[in-house]
């Protein structure tokens, strides 16, 4: 094999290593996300129908919830572009 050969193979080991570790790494931040969303969303829903009234605590717990789930998808999904 020629030094060409085997700088191209290297090359393209390399490219193969980057695509799967982007690809771990969107995963985790969808997973990241979906579990953002159940605690902080799902967890104040679960909060506000156990008790007669609206805190602005369980408001902002439900916002800052959905603003940060949605955050962490699209950096999930911009590090798969």
């Amino acid at each position: 094999m020629s030094n060409f050969e085997e700088n191209v193979k290297a090359k393209e080991e390399q490219k193969e290593k980057d695509k799967v570790r982007k690809e771990k790494l969107s995963g985790y931040f969808f997973n990241l996300s979906q579990l953002t969303y159940t605690a902080l969303v799902l967890g104040g829903m679960v909060l506000f129908f156990q008790g007669d009234k609206i805190s602005t605590m369980l408001v902002v717990m439900l916002f800052v919830g959905c603003i940060l789930a949605y955050a962490l998808a699209k950096i999930g999904n911009n590090l798969l572009k």
